[in-house]
């Protein structure tokens, strides 16, 4: 592959990796009954992060985070905004946000897409101003 279709590329395979590492969150520590029933026995340090990402689902943090990503990719061009949105939409989705997230990723991916075509196609239509301009002087 081309240097500029692993560039292209990167967002999403990124995205792919953000998917699983939610889904390894969710199915590993969560809603792992052992580990469930080990956090309400012990009490080491990591059952407090899993009790904050609890909340977190149950009081719909991850959404909201995920909408302010999209409302923030909509209202600027840049990419990272857009993978952002995406990225919290994913994350929101595997983390029972399903509403928020699907619209988050949905706007985020929209974002992106239309962010990259439109850089894949800047020096395009430059290189067409410059041949259409006529010139005075041979």
């Amino acid at each position: 592959m081309k240097t500029s279709s692993w560039r292209s590329a990167l967002p999403w395979l990124l995205l792919l990796a953000v998917g699983l590492g939610a889904a390894a969150l969710r199915f590993g520590l969560i809603e792992s009954s052992a580990i469930g029933q080990f956090c309400s026995n012990h009490a080491p340090w990591w059952c407090r992060v899993r009790t904050g990402l609890v909340l977190g689902f149950l009081h719909n943090v991850y959404g909201l985070a995920a909408l302010l990503g999209a409302l923030l990719a909509l209202l600027s061009r840049h990419r990272a905004l857009a993978w952002l949105a995406a990225a919290l939409g994913v994350f929101a989705l595997q983390l029972y946000c399903v509403e928020t997230g699907a619209l988050a990723v949905l706007i985020g991916s929209l974002r992106l897409l239309r962010l990259q075509a439109d850089a894949r196609a800047a020096p395009v239509e430059q290189r067409r101003r410059r041949q259409q301009q006529v010139q005075s002087q041979p």
